[in-house]
């Protein structure tokens, strides 16, 4: 998957047991704009890596759960690949974003107006069922607290997100589970980055959500978010 720009494109997506969803999310991405897919199997036990590698992507593996630590995991390849130049996407494995949509979530990094640019499904078409009301309410909420406690707007944590790489390497990022979105876009914040937000459609995710989907995870999730907000003040 060349980019057909100069610009290097590389994608991550952490993935949990997607065997279902994953080839779709990999072919969906627009062919030539990427560099590199990168596919982080976090523990799965279905076919999720044969069935990413089948679909063209580069699969790592990183056996400590945690979205954060996937991410970390994929960030950690592109050491001695990425340049100045480039800009990483981040994005989920289980079919409920749209990988069509990619050029526009780029287009402000692309026009050199903005350094992070946040996907918000708030902003745009939402199948029904495709957020649950706890999930509505922990974004409505976070977003709230980062504009009071650091002065940037935002509508979403959404997980389809675009950053330029060394915008990205001078985060830090360190959250290995439930608080990497909001720890970026709190970071981004406090370091004065560019950010903007594209609208994005969302649907119903393929298979069952390891956050939303349980009782457990979704208080474990709203907690260390919460946690992660004021933790970085």
């Amino acid at each position: 998957m060349e980019a057909s720009s100069g610009e290097q494109v590389y994608v991550i997506i952490p993935a949990l047991n997607e065997a279902d969803a994953i080839g779709r999310v990999v072919a969906d991405i627009p062919a030539g704009l990427v560099r590199e897919v990168i596919v982080v199997d976090n523990g799965s036990t279905d076919e999720t890596a044969a069935r990413a590698r089948a679909a063209g992507a580069t699969v790592l593996s990183e056996p400590q759960p945690g979205y954060g630590a996937a991410c970390l995991k994929g960030i950690a390849h592109l050491a001695d690949k990425a340049t100045e130049g480039s800009i990483v996407v981040f994005l989920d494995g289980d079919y409920s974003d749209y990988p069509e949509e990619m050029p526009q979530v780029l287009a402000p990094i692309r026009a050199g107006t903005h350094d992070l640019v946040i996907g918000s499904r708030a902003l745009g078409a939402r199948e029904a069922g495709s957020m649950t009301i706890p999930q509505r309410f922990g974004n409505w909420l976070a977003t709230t607290l980062i504009r009071w406690l650091y002065g940037v707007s935002f509508t979403d944590l959404g997980p389809f997100r675009a950053i330029r790489y060394p915008a990205l390497q001078a985060l830090g990022m360190r959250d290995r589970t439930y608080g990497w979105t909001v720890e970026m876009q709190v970071k981004a914040a406090k370091q004065g980055l560019r950010c903007t937000e594209v609208a994005v459609d969302y649907r119903r995710r393929i298979g069952t959500s390891k956050v939303s989907g349980t009782i457990k995870g979704t208080i474990m999730a709203g907690y260390k978010i919460l946690w992660t907000i004021f933790k970085l003040l």
